[in-house]
Protein backbone atom coordinates (compact mmCIF):
# COMPACT_ATOMS: atom_id res chain seq x y z
CA UNK A 1 0.00 0.00 0.00
CA UNK A 2 2.99 2.52 0.11
CA UNK A 3 4.88 1.30 -2.30
CA UNK A 4 4.47 3.90 -4.48
CA UNK A 5 7.22 5.78 -2.45
CA UNK A 6 9.56 2.99 -1.31
CA UNK A 7 11.59 0.61 -4.21
CA UNK A 8 13.78 -1.79 -3.87
CA UNK A 9 16.58 0.17 -1.84
CA UNK A 10 14.66 1.70 0.43
CA UNK A 11 13.24 -2.61 1.00
CA UNK A 12 16.87 -3.63 1.01
CA UNK A 13 17.57 -0.68 3.57
CA UNK A 14 14.48 -1.90 5.72
CA UNK A 15 15.86 -5.26 6.16
CA UNK A 16 19.18 -3.86 6.90
CA UNK A 17 17.96 -1.91 9.75
CA UNK A 18 15.56 -4.45 10.79
CA UNK A 19 17.97 -7.70 10.58
CA UNK A 20 20.48 -5.00 13.03
CA UNK A 21 18.07 -4.18 15.35
CA UNK A 22 17.00 -8.10 16.19
CA UNK A 23 20.66 -9.14 16.32
CA UNK A 24 22.19 -5.85 18.35
CA UNK A 25 19.37 -4.61 20.06
CA UNK A 26 16.67 -6.44 21.20
CA UNK A 27 19.11 -8.78 23.68
CA UNK A 28 20.02 -5.39 25.15
CA UNK A 29 16.49 -4.36 25.47
CA UNK A 30 16.09 -6.33 29.25
CA UNK A 31 19.41 -4.98 30.40
CA UNK A 32 18.28 -0.86 29.44
CA UNK A 33 15.00 -1.41 30.74
CA UNK A 34 16.43 -2.68 34.37
CA UNK A 35 19.35 -0.07 34.57
CA UNK A 36 16.68 2.98 32.89
CA UNK A 37 19.78 4.77 32.02
CA UNK A 38 21.71 5.46 28.53
CA UNK A 39 22.94 2.50 26.98
CA UNK A 40 26.38 4.59 25.23
CA UNK A 41 27.80 1.46 23.43
CA UNK A 42 24.82 0.78 21.57
CA UNK A 43 24.24 3.96 20.77
CA UNK A 44 27.73 4.06 19.17
CA UNK A 45 27.43 0.81 17.35
CA UNK A 46 24.12 2.16 15.88
CA UNK A 47 25.37 5.58 15.01
CA UNK A 48 28.61 3.59 13.22
CA UNK A 49 26.32 1.78 10.80
CA UNK A 50 26.31 5.34 8.63
CA UNK A 51 22.54 5.43 9.43
CA UNK A 52 22.64 9.06 10.98
CA UNK A 53 23.51 10.56 7.57
CA UNK A 54 20.82 9.32 5.85
CA UNK A 55 20.43 13.04 4.92
CA UNK A 56 23.75 14.14 4.29
CA UNK A 57 24.91 15.03 1.18
CA UNK A 58 27.20 12.52 -0.57
CA UNK A 59 29.71 14.75 -1.14
CA UNK A 60 29.98 15.04 2.38
CA UNK A 61 30.43 11.39 3.21
CA UNK A 62 26.66 10.50 3.71
CA UNK A 63 23.84 8.07 1.97
CA UNK A 64 22.11 11.05 0.68
CA UNK A 65 19.36 8.65 0.56
CA UNK A 66 16.85 11.15 1.94
CA UNK A 67 14.15 11.73 4.41
CA UNK A 68 12.32 8.22 3.38
CA UNK A 69 15.38 6.30 4.08
CA UNK A 70 15.74 8.12 7.51
CA UNK A 71 12.10 7.64 8.18
CA UNK A 72 12.55 3.72 7.67
CA UNK A 73 16.03 3.40 9.76
CA UNK A 74 13.63 5.26 12.99
CA UNK A 75 10.81 3.39 12.06
CA UNK A 76 12.84 -0.40 11.96
CA UNK A 77 14.72 0.93 15.44
CA UNK A 78 12.11 1.80 16.82
CA UNK A 79 9.93 -1.50 16.33
CA UNK A 80 13.04 -3.12 18.50
CA UNK A 81 13.12 -0.42 20.96
CA UNK A 82 11.41 2.97 21.22
CA UNK A 83 14.67 4.42 23.14
CA UNK A 84 17.38 3.43 20.45
CA UNK A 85 14.69 4.72 17.46
CA UNK A 86 14.87 8.20 19.51
CA UNK A 87 18.19 8.00 20.18
CA UNK A 88 18.71 8.03 16.09
CA UNK A 89 16.21 10.55 15.48
CA UNK A 90 17.66 12.60 18.31
CA UNK A 91 20.76 12.91 15.88
CA UNK A 92 19.46 13.22 12.50
CA UNK A 93 17.56 16.23 14.43
CA UNK A 94 20.97 17.61 15.28
CA UNK A 95 22.08 17.17 11.56
CA UNK A 96 19.93 19.89 10.66
CA UNK A 97 20.79 23.01 11.91
CA UNK A 98 24.30 22.22 10.53
CA UNK A 99 22.52 21.21 7.09
CA UNK A 100 20.85 23.79 6.24
CA UNK A 101 22.89 27.00 8.04
CA UNK A 102 26.46 25.88 8.67
CA UNK A 103 28.88 27.31 6.61
CA UNK A 104 31.23 25.61 4.27
CA UNK A 105 33.70 25.21 7.04
CA UNK A 106 31.16 23.85 9.66
CA UNK A 107 29.88 21.13 7.60
CA UNK A 108 33.45 19.76 5.92
CA UNK A 109 34.11 19.69 9.81
CA UNK A 110 31.50 17.83 11.52
CA UNK A 111 29.07 16.23 8.65
CA UNK A 112 31.81 13.72 7.48
CA UNK A 113 31.99 13.05 11.65
CA UNK A 114 28.24 12.75 12.01
CA UNK A 115 27.88 10.43 8.87
CA UNK A 116 30.43 8.27 9.63
CA UNK A 117 29.11 8.64 13.22
CA UNK A 118 32.14 9.54 15.67
CA UNK A 119 29.96 12.46 16.11
CA UNK A 120 26.28 12.19 17.58
CA UNK A 121 24.68 16.21 17.77
CA UNK A 122 21.74 17.36 19.65
CA UNK A 123 20.00 20.49 19.31
CA UNK A 124 19.56 22.49 22.58
CA UNK A 125 16.03 25.00 22.75
CA UNK A 126 13.89 24.26 25.59
CA UNK A 127 14.74 26.02 28.81
CA UNK A 128 12.51 25.07 32.43
CA UNK A 129 11.44 28.87 32.32
CA UNK A 130 10.02 28.84 29.19
CA UNK A 131 9.10 24.91 27.82
CA UNK A 132 7.83 25.11 23.97
CA UNK A 133 7.79 29.14 24.07
CA UNK A 134 10.86 29.25 22.20
CA UNK A 135 10.64 32.95 22.54
CA UNK A 136 10.33 33.12 26.30
CA UNK A 137 14.05 31.58 26.80
CA UNK A 138 16.68 33.29 28.75
CA UNK A 139 19.93 31.46 28.32
CA UNK A 140 22.11 34.25 26.25
CA UNK A 141 25.12 34.76 24.46
CA UNK A 142 27.53 37.62 24.90
CA UNK A 143 30.00 38.84 22.25
CA UNK A 144 33.46 38.80 24.02
CA UNK A 145 36.46 39.56 21.47
CA UNK A 146 36.90 36.37 18.87
CA UNK A 147 34.65 34.39 21.51
CA UNK A 148 31.19 34.12 22.57
CA UNK A 149 30.34 33.47 26.42
CA UNK A 150 27.13 31.24 27.24
CA UNK A 151 25.19 30.96 30.51
CA UNK A 152 22.07 29.36 30.79
CA UNK A 153 19.94 26.46 30.98
CA UNK A 154 18.70 23.72 28.87
CA UNK A 155 16.29 20.88 29.65
CA UNK A 156 14.85 17.69 27.56
CA UNK A 157 17.54 17.88 25.42
CA UNK A 158 17.82 14.68 23.25
CA UNK A 159 20.96 12.33 23.76
CA UNK A 160 22.37 14.96 26.04
CA UNK A 161 24.92 12.36 27.15
CA UNK A 162 26.35 10.94 24.40
CA UNK A 163 26.23 13.71 22.50
CA UNK A 164 29.34 15.39 20.95
CA UNK A 165 27.90 18.89 19.66
CA UNK A 166 25.00 20.14 20.95
CA UNK A 167 23.31 22.99 18.76
CA UNK A 168 22.41 25.22 21.62
CA UNK A 169 20.08 28.51 20.81
CA UNK A 170 20.74 31.12 23.00
CA UNK A 171 20.13 34.98 23.19
CA UNK A 172 22.09 37.54 21.87
CA UNK A 173 19.45 40.84 21.82
CA UNK A 174 16.01 41.46 21.97
CA UNK A 175 12.92 39.99 20.34
CA UNK A 176 11.92 36.96 17.47
CA UNK A 177 15.51 38.45 16.01
CA UNK A 178 17.49 38.26 19.19
CA UNK A 179 17.63 34.42 18.94
CA UNK A 180 21.01 32.89 17.54
CA UNK A 181 22.26 29.25 16.96
CA UNK A 182 26.00 28.14 18.16
CA UNK A 183 27.96 25.14 18.52
CA UNK A 184 29.23 23.67 21.62
CA UNK A 185 31.66 20.73 21.40
CA UNK A 186 31.16 18.47 24.61
CA UNK A 187 34.16 18.93 26.72
CA UNK A 188 33.87 22.83 26.39
CA UNK A 189 35.05 24.18 30.20
CA UNK A 190 31.97 25.78 31.43
CA UNK A 191 29.38 23.12 29.68
CA UNK A 192 28.13 20.35 32.14
CA UNK A 193 25.79 17.74 31.81
CA UNK A 194 23.06 17.23 34.57
CA UNK A 195 22.54 14.17 36.47
CA UNK A 196 20.29 11.44 34.14
CA UNK A 197 16.76 11.47 36.08
CA UNK A 198 14.67 8.01 35.72
CA UNK A 199 11.72 8.72 33.39
CA UNK A 200 9.12 6.70 32.45
CA UNK A 201 9.83 5.11 29.16
CA UNK A 202 12.54 5.39 26.62
CA UNK A 203 15.02 3.47 28.85
CA UNK A 204 18.19 3.79 27.37
CA UNK A 205 18.03 6.98 25.80
CA UNK A 206 18.80 10.03 27.68
CA UNK A 207 17.18 13.74 27.24
CA UNK A 208 18.36 15.84 30.28
CA UNK A 209 20.03 19.01 31.22
CA UNK A 210 22.63 21.06 29.96
CA UNK A 211 24.10 23.98 32.12
CA UNK A 212 26.27 26.69 30.80
CA UNK A 213 28.87 28.45 33.47
CA UNK A 214 30.60 31.34 31.35
CA UNK A 215 31.03 28.72 28.38
CA UNK A 216 33.34 30.25 26.19
CA UNK A 217 33.08 29.20 22.06
CA UNK A 218 34.40 30.73 19.16
CA UNK A 219 32.83 33.04 16.72
CA UNK A 220 33.77 30.67 14.21
CA UNK A 221 30.92 27.96 16.21
CA UNK A 222 28.15 30.58 15.38
CA UNK A 223 25.48 29.03 12.87
CA UNK A 224 24.30 31.39 10.33
CA UNK A 225 24.36 34.71 11.10
CA UNK A 226 23.27 36.27 14.58
CA UNK A 227 19.49 36.48 14.85
CA UNK A 228 19.29 33.70 13.25
CA UNK A 229 18.64 30.97 15.83
CA UNK A 230 14.44 31.13 15.81
CA UNK A 231 15.01 30.04 12.56
CA UNK A 232 17.50 27.37 12.97
CA UNK A 233 14.85 26.08 15.92
CA UNK A 234 11.54 25.91 13.87
CA UNK A 235 13.14 24.68 10.66
CA UNK A 236 14.93 21.81 12.60
CA UNK A 237 11.73 21.14 14.44
CA UNK A 238 9.05 21.57 11.43
CA UNK A 239 11.21 19.67 9.00
CA UNK A 240 13.17 16.88 10.85
CA UNK A 241 11.46 17.01 14.57
CA UNK A 242 7.87 15.90 13.64
CA UNK A 243 8.82 13.26 10.70
CA UNK A 244 11.39 12.06 12.74
CA UNK A 245 9.07 11.32 15.61
CA UNK A 246 6.42 9.80 13.35
CA UNK A 247 8.22 7.37 12.55
CA UNK A 248 9.48 6.29 16.17
CA UNK A 249 5.93 6.66 16.72
CA UNK A 250 5.01 4.50 14.05
CA UNK A 251 7.87 1.30 14.58
CA UNK A 252 6.42 1.58 17.97
CA UNK A 253 3.02 1.34 16.57
CA UNK A 254 3.93 -1.88 14.13
CA UNK A 255 5.57 -3.54 17.49
CA UNK A 256 2.32 -2.96 19.08
CA UNK A 257 0.21 -5.07 16.08
CA UNK A 258 2.70 -7.41 16.30
CA UNK A 259 2.91 -8.42 19.87
CA UNK A 260 -0.63 -8.28 20.24
CA UNK A 261 -1.52 -11.00 17.38
CA UNK A 262 1.27 -12.67 18.70
CA UNK A 263 -0.83 -13.05 22.17
CA UNK A 264 -4.18 -13.82 20.59
CA UNK A 265 -2.89 -16.12 18.83
CA UNK A 266 -0.88 -18.04 21.33
CA UNK A 267 -3.38 -17.43 23.98
CA UNK A 268 -6.51 -20.01 24.59
CA UNK A 269 -10.45 -18.99 25.58
CA UNK A 270 -13.29 -21.22 25.63
CA UNK A 271 -11.00 -23.48 23.61
CA UNK A 272 -10.05 -21.94 21.02
CA UNK A 273 -7.27 -19.04 20.16
CA UNK A 274 -8.34 -15.12 21.25
CA UNK A 275 -8.16 -14.17 18.33
CA UNK A 276 -11.21 -15.96 16.96
CA UNK A 277 -13.44 -13.70 19.32
CA UNK A 278 -15.23 -11.16 17.53
CA UNK A 279 -14.84 -8.23 20.01
CA UNK A 280 -11.06 -8.92 20.21
CA UNK A 281 -11.21 -9.31 16.12
CA UNK A 282 -12.55 -5.41 15.97
CA UNK A 283 -9.84 -4.38 18.66
CA UNK A 284 -7.20 -6.17 16.50
CA UNK A 285 -9.56 -4.27 13.35
CA UNK A 286 -8.85 -0.82 14.67
CA UNK A 287 -5.47 -1.57 15.35
CA UNK A 288 -4.33 -2.32 12.16
CA UNK A 289 -6.35 0.48 10.36
CA UNK A 290 -4.53 2.90 12.70
CA UNK A 291 -1.27 1.72 11.71
CA UNK A 292 -1.93 1.77 7.78
CA UNK A 293 -3.50 5.05 7.87
CA UNK A 294 -0.07 6.08 10.18
CA UNK A 295 2.06 5.02 7.81
CA UNK A 296 0.77 6.43 4.96
CA UNK A 297 0.55 9.60 6.65
CA UNK A 298 4.40 9.28 7.61
CA UNK A 299 5.95 8.19 4.09
CA UNK A 300 3.47 10.64 2.21
CA UNK A 301 4.74 13.85 4.37
CA UNK A 302 8.81 12.73 3.70
CA UNK A 303 8.07 11.95 0.13
CA UNK A 304 6.73 15.37 -0.67
CA UNK A 305 10.00 16.90 1.49
CA UNK A 306 12.65 14.75 -0.91
CA UNK A 307 10.90 16.42 -4.00
CA UNK A 308 11.17 19.74 -2.72
CA UNK A 309 7.47 20.40 -2.70
CA UNK A 310 5.48 22.36 0.07
CA UNK A 311 4.59 20.02 2.80
CA UNK A 312 4.67 21.51 6.22
CA UNK A 313 1.13 20.65 6.72
CA UNK A 314 1.63 16.95 5.85
CA UNK A 315 4.69 17.00 8.37
CA UNK A 316 2.41 18.86 11.09
CA UNK A 317 -0.67 15.60 10.29
CA UNK A 318 2.26 12.84 10.43
CA UNK A 319 3.66 13.51 13.77
CA UNK A 320 0.05 14.04 15.10
CA UNK A 321 -1.59 10.92 13.29
CA UNK A 322 1.08 8.75 14.12
CA UNK A 323 1.47 9.78 17.98
CA UNK A 324 -2.37 9.36 18.65
CA UNK A 325 -2.80 6.50 17.07
CA UNK A 326 0.19 4.51 18.58
CA UNK A 327 -1.10 5.59 21.62
CA UNK A 328 -4.39 4.61 21.11
CA UNK A 329 -3.59 1.17 19.36
CA UNK A 330 -1.37 0.65 22.29
CA UNK A 331 -4.39 1.16 25.00
CA UNK A 332 -6.26 -1.17 22.65
CA UNK A 333 -3.60 -3.70 23.24
CA UNK A 334 -3.42 -3.41 27.17
CA UNK A 335 -7.52 -3.75 27.10
CA UNK A 336 -6.42 -7.41 25.11
CA UNK A 337 -3.90 -8.14 27.44
CA UNK A 338 -6.09 -7.15 30.10
CA UNK A 339 -3.92 -8.61 33.87
CA UNK A 340 -0.98 -10.21 31.55
CA UNK A 341 -0.13 -6.59 30.07
CA UNK A 342 0.79 -5.28 33.31
CA UNK A 343 3.70 -7.22 34.13
CA UNK A 344 7.42 -6.50 32.67
CA UNK A 345 7.67 -10.21 31.17
CA UNK A 346 5.92 -8.64 28.50
CA UNK A 347 6.39 -5.59 25.91
CA UNK A 348 3.41 -4.36 25.77
CA UNK A 349 3.32 -1.81 28.98
CA UNK A 350 6.95 -0.77 27.56
CA UNK A 351 5.28 0.13 24.30
CA UNK A 352 2.94 2.43 26.12
CA UNK A 353 5.09 4.41 28.47
CA UNK A 354 7.54 4.76 25.50
CA UNK A 355 4.74 5.87 22.98
CA UNK A 356 4.10 8.56 25.48
CA UNK A 357 7.32 10.02 25.20
CA UNK A 358 6.79 11.29 21.54
CA UNK A 359 3.55 13.16 22.59
CA UNK A 360 5.23 16.47 23.60
CA UNK A 361 8.20 17.15 21.79
CA UNK A 362 7.97 19.18 18.62
CA UNK A 363 4.64 20.47 19.67
CA UNK A 364 1.61 18.61 21.47
CA UNK A 365 -1.35 17.35 19.61
CA UNK A 366 -3.16 20.46 20.16
CA UNK A 367 -0.33 22.14 18.62
CA UNK A 368 -0.43 20.29 15.32
CA UNK A 369 -3.74 20.90 15.34
CA UNK A 370 -3.67 24.79 16.09
CA UNK A 371 -1.42 25.25 13.25
CA UNK A 372 -3.23 22.78 11.09
CA UNK A 373 -6.45 25.06 11.94
CA UNK A 374 -4.45 28.19 10.49
CA UNK A 375 -3.47 26.14 7.65
CA UNK A 376 -6.78 25.65 6.74
CA UNK A 377 -7.99 29.16 7.49
CA UNK A 378 -5.45 30.22 4.84
CA UNK A 379 -3.30 31.42 8.22
CA UNK A 380 -0.76 29.82 7.49
CA UNK A 381 2.62 31.33 8.84
CA UNK A 382 5.02 30.36 6.07
CA UNK A 383 6.17 27.08 5.04
CA UNK A 384 9.74 25.85 5.31
CA UNK A 385 9.62 23.10 3.49
CA UNK A 386 9.11 25.60 0.67
CA UNK A 387 12.00 28.00 1.87
CA UNK A 388 14.59 25.33 2.23
CA UNK A 389 13.50 23.23 -0.93
CA UNK A 390 16.78 23.33 -2.55
CA UNK A 391 18.06 21.95 0.33
CA UNK A 392 15.91 19.48 0.85
CA UNK A 393 14.85 18.02 -3.05
CA UNK A 394 16.95 14.79 -3.68
CA UNK A 395 18.70 15.58 -7.39
CA UNK A 396 19.68 12.81 -9.71
CA UNK A 397 23.07 13.18 -8.54
CA UNK A 398 22.42 12.21 -4.93
CA UNK A 399 20.50 9.25 -5.74
CA UNK A 400 21.43 5.99 -5.15
CA UNK A 401 22.87 3.86 -8.08
CA UNK A 402 20.36 1.07 -9.23
CA UNK A 403 21.51 -2.08 -8.28
CA UNK A 404 22.35 -2.94 -11.99
CA UNK A 405 23.86 0.00 -12.92
CA UNK A 406 28.36 0.09 -13.33
CA UNK A 407 28.49 3.02 -11.34
CA UNK A 408 27.38 1.22 -7.89
CA UNK A 409 30.72 -0.37 -7.78
CA UNK A 410 33.80 0.51 -6.52
CA UNK A 411 35.55 3.26 -8.91
CA UNK A 412 38.45 5.44 -8.68
CA UNK A 413 36.12 8.44 -8.21
CA UNK A 414 34.76 6.41 -4.86
CA UNK A 415 38.41 7.04 -3.15
CA UNK A 416 38.44 11.10 -4.08
CA UNK A 417 38.21 12.80 -0.65
CA UNK A 418 35.25 14.99 0.29
CA UNK A 419 37.38 18.24 0.14
CA UNK A 420 38.53 17.61 -3.66
CA UNK A 421 34.95 17.93 -5.05
CA UNK A 422 32.14 19.94 -5.10
CA UNK A 423 30.72 20.09 -1.38
CA UNK A 424 27.83 22.85 -1.64
CA UNK A 425 24.81 21.20 -2.07
CA UNK A 426 22.99 23.85 -3.16
CA UNK A 427 25.66 24.40 -6.22
CA UNK A 428 24.05 21.21 -7.79
CA UNK A 429 27.56 20.54 -10.06
CA UNK A 430 27.07 16.99 -8.99
CA UNK A 431 30.17 15.77 -8.03
CA UNK A 432 32.05 12.71 -9.15
CA UNK A 433 30.10 9.85 -8.01
CA UNK A 434 30.61 7.63 -4.79
CA UNK A 435 29.95 4.09 -4.44
CA UNK A 436 25.96 4.36 -3.92
CA UNK A 437 24.73 3.25 -0.19
CA UNK A 438 22.55 0.79 -1.45
CA UNK A 439 25.60 -0.78 -3.21
CA UNK A 440 27.11 -0.30 0.06
CA UNK A 441 24.39 -2.56 1.77
CA UNK A 442 24.99 -5.90 -0.49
Amino acid sequence: MYRHVTDQRHEALRSRVRDFAEREVRPRIAEMEASRTVCHDLSRRIAHQGWIGATIHRAYGGMGAGHLAKTLVIEELSRVSGAMGAMVQASQLGVAKIVHFGDEEQKKTWLPAIASGDCLPTIAVTEPGSGGHVLGMESTAVRDGDDYVLNGRKIYVGNSHVGDLHGVIVRTGEGSHGLSAFLVESGTPGLQVGPQQPAMGLHGFSFGELVFDNCRVPAANLLGREGDGLSVAYSSSVLYGRPNLAAVSLGIHQAVLDETTRFCAERQRYDKPLADLGNIKLKLGRIQSRLMLARLSAYHAVHLLDQGLPCDAELMNAKLVNVESALESARDAMDIHAACGLFTDRPIERFLRDAHHIFAPAGTSDIQLLRLGEVALGQGKGEWSSELAEQLRLEPSEWPDSPESPDSSDSPDSSECPESRATVPSQRTAPPRQRSWFARLK
